[in-house]
């Protein structure tokens, strides 16, 4: 028997060799006739990540817009095959927001991968990942070829539209049960296999090939179905890993394959929030368990991260403490552990005092504020405050921090003597109009107030306290009212006073306008304390009556810096707003050098006989955007769309506090 089955051998053996000469042969004609295809750049979408792509090194293009929060990098420079590819890609450098071509090659996994913000996006930071990549510029090395379609782990090919190239990963052909080609090598192993007596199929033999057609194992718990059901056959995914058990992962691979990445936040509530709660002693210890068990649900239904909402705690009592600010937890489930933690600090009940210090201290950038998001501060009150909030909460608004009181179980009748501000809630919020404040009758009641308040703190359309271009300023206008002036175009220029007006936010906390008119004397013709509504504000620019004579700009700056803007609030802008239609009888340089050195932002419009180098000495750096020439009264008009945009450009290039 054991000869005839060596006879059999020996002839299977002899014919393949005879089809592989003659296969040889026919394939070098066969490729004589084919020409080598084009290279076609497969082309993917923002959120495919390297891990899914198997290829070992690919070119691929991205699309626009993979700056987006929502698909998530890990890492910088060398970044966790967990990452998005274009995202990786934009926050390199090697690609911006409109997309391109980029090369990838995958590198081994890193023991730790470190976040950072670059180029629009924030990656986050990993403490270890299986496989790593990095991405370069498309430009291929000589001699290697590149996949025109990649290879994936899965059934579902995330390519970018129907009909690309890009093909999905499938199972090794099964020999036997395929219309493919057969190579020598796995019709040999097959016919041993069968005259051999054992129910397994050998490993094929390692090459090139074979090394790049077998998918890297998914994380655990990732791993589609087809591969589950593949690793129970001989083709595990374990094959190609020397030393490595059939369908068993490193302990190593274990714990970090199993790591869920954190949430960047919720991009429609990208708050600065900062909680004060009460931890004076009235409040006994069981509500102070009930006031952390809302904060904790507030930090659960706020999607913290860097991107969206971040969240500090701050408690008062005698004097207040900050016991995490705006950068120390930027997840939800941290933030909740830390506030579980927190202990009551006992003492008095003083809220300006703390509302004091969250406005001096809490919102900086080196607690983690960020120029681009509110600030709101959620103010905790148990019966009544013990010293007075009304002060320390309009220097809170002025520096635009949105201030929201909850009050638990107010000062019952025979207890009203004793606070020390009555209506203090209303003096501490932006608007008396129930949207910032809400009462508890009960501590049992707090947990109502969830949605409401977490509603209300992301609706940033309706936070009317945030410091904008808009609401944030004292402007004060200096009109010339000299003779050449003349009736008539003194209107208009008051028209172009009253157009300007009417883009502000008017109000006592919000924008402020005051008026001086000049000639060789000058007038107050309103204070910035004088109106606190729009409204009055163009009521009084109409009433200003013109007043003819010479022509003392610099006088007139002198005078606005001592009556106008010596009385500015401390944390307004200043803008002073000069209109004149001649060259200045005095010297302009040194009233204007101290408008400058006070911090004065100065706009010079001129108009017909002004001066055009008298302008840019009045007018702040860089002049081409703080002075303004019209040869006409009549044209004044066009410029305030490009006054307006200047004064919020500048604005926004400040940071905020």
């Amino acid at each position: 028997m054991r000869t005839v089955v060596l006879t059999m051998k020996a002839s299977v053996i002899e014919m393949f060799l005879v089809l592989l000469v003659t296969g040889v042969h026919s394939n070098k004609e066969t490729a004589k006739k084919i020409k080598r295809p084009k290279f076609t750049v497969p082309q993917i979408n923002c959120d495919v990540k390297a891990g899914k792509i198997i290829n070992p090194e690919f070119i691929v293009k991205c699309p626009a817009g993979c700056q987006d929060p929502k698909y998530h990098v890990y890492g910088t420079d060398v970044y966790a095959s967990y990452s998005s590819v274009c995202g990786a890609a934009v926050h390199s450098g090697v690609l911006d927001n409109s997309g391109g071509k980029i090369l990838v090659r995958k590198v081994a996994g890193q023991s730790g991968y470190k976040g950072s913000y670059s180029n629009g996006v924030q990656s986050l930071s990993l403490p270890r990942w299986r496989e790593s990549f990095i991405v370069l510029e498309s430009k291929p090395k000589k001699g290697v070829t590149y996949p025109s379609a990649l290879t994936y782990s899965s059934s579902k090919s995330p390519v970018a539209q129907a009909g690309e190239t890009t093909k999905a990963y499938q199972r090794p052909p099964i020999p036997g049960t395929t219309a493919q080609p057969v190579t020598l090598m796995q019709l040999l192993a097959v016919t041993v296999a069968v005259a051999t007596p054992t129910t397994m199929l050998p490993r094929p033999f390692p090459s090139a090939a074979s090394t790049t057609s077998i998918p890297r194992p998914e994380p655990v718990g990732h791993r589609s179905q087809e591969m589950d059901l593949w690793s129970t056959t001989t083709y595990t995914s374990s094959q190609n890993r020397p030393g490595a058990d059939p369908g068993l992962f490193p302990k190593e691979e274990l714990s970090t394959q199993s790591l869920e990445p954190v949430s960047l936040g919720d991009p429609n509530c990208k708050i600065d929030l900062s909680f004060l709660i009460d931890g004076s002693t009235s409040i006994g210890k069981r509500r102070f368990r009930i006031q952390k068990q809302l904060l904790a649900e507030v930090a659960q239904a706020l999607d913290i991260g860097p991107a969206g909402p971040l969240m500090g705690v701050v408690q008062y009592g005698d004097n207040p403490a900050t016991h995490f600010n705006l950068k120390t937890h930027m997840n939800s489930r941290d933030l909740k552990t830390a506030i579980e933690k927190i202990t009551q600090r006992g003492g008095l009940s003083n809220v300006g005092r703390a509302i004091s210090f969250v406005t001096k201290n809490f919102f900086s950038k080196a607690n983690g504020n960020r120029s681009g998001a509110p600030n709101v501060v959620v103010v905790m009150v148990d019966g009544w405050p013990t010293d007075k909030v009304e002060e320390a909460s309009r220097l809170a608004r002025e520096s635009g921090i949105n201030i929201f009181f909850i009050t638990i179980e107010g000062a019952a009748e025979n207890e009203k003597q004793y606070v020390v501000e009555p209506n203090f809630a209303n003096k501490a919020v932006c608007r008396t109009n129930g949207f910032y404040s809400f009462h508890v009758q009960s501590w049992f009641g707090l947990h109502k107030t969830l949605q409401p308040l977490v509603k209300r703190v992301c609706d940033t359309d309706r936070l009317a306290c945030s410091k904008t271009c808009l609401n944030s300023a004292d402007i004060g206008f200096v009109i010339d009212g000299s003779s050449s002036v003349g009736t008539g175009n003194f209107r208009t220029v008051l028209q172009f006073v009253t157009n300007l007006t009417k883009e502000f936010e008017i109000s006592d906390t919000d924008t402020r306008i005051g008026a001086v008119q000049y000639t060789y004397e000058q007038r107050l013709e309103f204070g910035f304390d004088k109106y606190s509504s729009k409204p009055d504000i163009l009521n009084a620019i109409k009433r200003v009556g013109y007043w003819s004579g010479g022509t003392s700009t610099g006088a007139a700056i002198n005078f606005a810096l001592e009556q106008l803007f010596k009385k500015s609030k401390p944390n307004k802008r200043k803008l002073m707003i000069l209109i004149t239609d001649g060259r200045s009888y005095d010297d302009v340089r040194i009233p204007a050098m101290a408008a400058h050195l006070k911090g004065v932002i100065t706009y010079a419009i001129g108009v017909a006989w002004a001066a055009q180098e008298e302008l840019e000495v009045i007018a702040t750096h860089p002049a081409r955007d703080h002075s303004f020439f019209v040869d006409e009264f009549d044209n004044l008009y066009q410029y305030v769309p490009r006054i307006i945009q200047n004064i919020c450009t500048e604005f926004n290039s400040q940071p905020r506090n």
